[in-house]
């Protein structure tokens, strides 16, 4: 097989998650079920005991809390053992003032989670994975993916904008526009026919049709968001 028939093999936006079963750092996983009705950040990190991954589990261990309450879990995976994953959390702990980490990591020691998920790009790295992230909502659906090369900590701002401004467009009907945080404006999606694009016209004389903005503020938002 070669690189262009793996990538094509990706998991992809508005793929159903791969279903797999491992052993986490927190017991056996059937995922994505195990996370029925709940968003997911599945992410990977090329290996336990590095620099830039202890530092990105620390920030995502920071922000735990937050993505509990946006009906988010974490699930994490590197292609190594359970019992290097373990020796890592404690590592961790003594670095963070005690505090360990909550989210599961998964013993993918064989890389098959990994392979199925896209997470080893060959030209990279042919045994350790890269920086991914998948976005997966409630219902098993893939909405988002992100790649980070090994050398560069993955920018959590982002990641959390990302699932919100996910979360926000599913709630309110809207899109988001470039540089959105909650609280800017927000889009109204465009007319798809004739009478849709008509009625716009009526109400919006002196906006574009095309695109048009309301406001939405970050309370109605985080209010909304964190109701479940």
């Amino acid at each position: 097989m070669n690189t262009q028939d793996k990538a094509n093999n990706m998991p992809l936006i508005g793929d159903v998650a791969p279903e797999f079963f491992a052993n986490t750092t927190d017991g056996e996983m059937h995922f994505p079920n195990d996370y029925a009705g709940s968003w997911v950040i599945l992410f990977s990190h090329p290996s336990d005991f590095t620099p830039v991954c202890t530092s990105e589990f620390m920030a995502f261990q920071a922000l735990y809390g937050d993505f509990k309450r946006l009906n988010t879990e974490l699930v994490a995976l590197s292609v190594g053992s359970i019992s290097s994953h373990l020796a890592w959390i404690e590592a961790i702990s003594k670095l963070n003032d005690g505090v360990g980490i909550s989210f599961p990591i998964i013993d993918d020691a064989g890389a098959n989670v990994a392979r199925q998920y896209g997470m080893i790009h060959e030209n990279a790295d042919s045994t350790h994975t890269v920086r991914a992230v998948f976005i997966i909502d409630p219902d098993g659906i893939i909405r988002a993916v992100l790649y980070y090369p090994a050398t560069l900590g993955r920018n959590l701002t982002e990641i959390m904008r990302m699932l919100v401004g996910l979360q926000t467009a599913d709630k309110f009907g809207v899109a988001t526009p470039a540089n959105w945080i909650p609280g800017d404006d927000i889009l109204i999606p465009s007319p798809q026919n004739t009478w849709g694009l008509m009625k716009t016209l009526e109400k919006s004389k002196d906006e574009s049709w095309f695109m048009r903005f309301k406001p939405l503020g970050a309370d109605i938002i985080y209010d909304t968001l964190t109701k479940h």
